[in-house]
């Protein structure tokens, strides 16, 4: 099976590159075209997969489909795509913004579409990814797309009416995550810490504390009431976090993307 990547800007960069150096696909499998062709042949000096030098060499010789284009550039590229598609083919879009029945209305209702979006730490191979599907795309599809997008990190399907809610809690909360990195970093420099010190300890112990998280079977709570011993230090941060809204400003927060993100529908 062959994946053709339309469009490589720094997200389908990123997941070339996961397909690449994981296991499960062969380099040679995974075709890139881009405008600017000197991007793909830089990727294919690096990591070994093939450049095609137009959409018609990428969709006649691949299986799958990848639309990465910016979405405003989409429309421009579709209808070509419609031209060539074939029976069988699968198409995956990372466009954001664009639902699958604006794809299927541009592209045909038969073809399988699957709709993906990653975040930002794709670029470390580590991206929360969710992804929905057109009523028609199979089992076998989707575990085609679980195991692309596997190769950077995790991803989890959705209903596509929670696109908005993972725009806000899967895609921009990498920026608030970094606003809170900086903060604990720059209040270990006003007690005496080299920033670039200050910076890895707080970026190693946020990365740690999310692998805690993930790996144990407790809330978050509870993990935290197990740092915090009566009478002691820690407490004292967390009860100030606690009077200043933190939660709720988070909260705020993610509300706040939500809304935006409905309001450009």
């Amino acid at each position: 099976m062959k994946f053709g990547f339309l469009g490589v800007g720094n997200m389908a960069a990123a997941i070339m590159k996961g397909m690449c150096l994981g296991k499960s696909f062969d380099n040679a499998d995974v075709l890139g075209y881009n405008r600017t062709a000197a991007k793909v042949e830089k990727l294919s000096e690096q990591y070994g997969l093939t450049t095609c030098y137009s959409v018609k060499e990428l969709m006649e010789n691949s299986d799958v489909v990848v639309l990465s284009v910016k979405p405003q550039v989409l429309p421009d590229v579709m209808p070509e795509v419609k031209e060539l598609l074939r029976e069988g083919q699968l198409v995956i879009s990372i466009a954001a913004g664009k639902e699958i029945s604006y794809l299927q209305e541009n592209l045909g209702e038969d073809v399988h579409i699957v709709r993906v979006m990653p975040n930002v730490n794709a670029q470390a191979l580590m991206s929360t990814s969710c992804f929905t599907c057109s009523a028609n795309v199979t089992d076998e599809e989707k575990e085609v797309v679980k195991t692309m997008f596997g190769e950077v990190g995790s991803i989890v399907e959705i209903e596509e009416h929670q696109f908005a809610v993972f725009t806000a809690v899967g895609c921009a909360s990498p920026a608030f995550t970094y606003i809170y990195i900086d903060a604990l970093a720059r209040a270990g420099v006003k007690w005496g810490l080299p920033k670039d010190v200050a910076l890895d300890i707080a970026a190693s112990s946020v990365f740690g504390s999310a692998k805690m998280v993930m790996e144990s079977d407790k809330h978050p709570f509870g993990l935290m009431d197990e740092v915090c011993s009566p009478g002691g230090t820690t407490i004292e941060g967390v009860c100030q976090l606690q009077d200043n809204n933190f939660m709720s400003t988070v909260e705020k927060a993610v509300s706040a993307v939500i809304e935006k993100d409905m309001s450009l529908k």
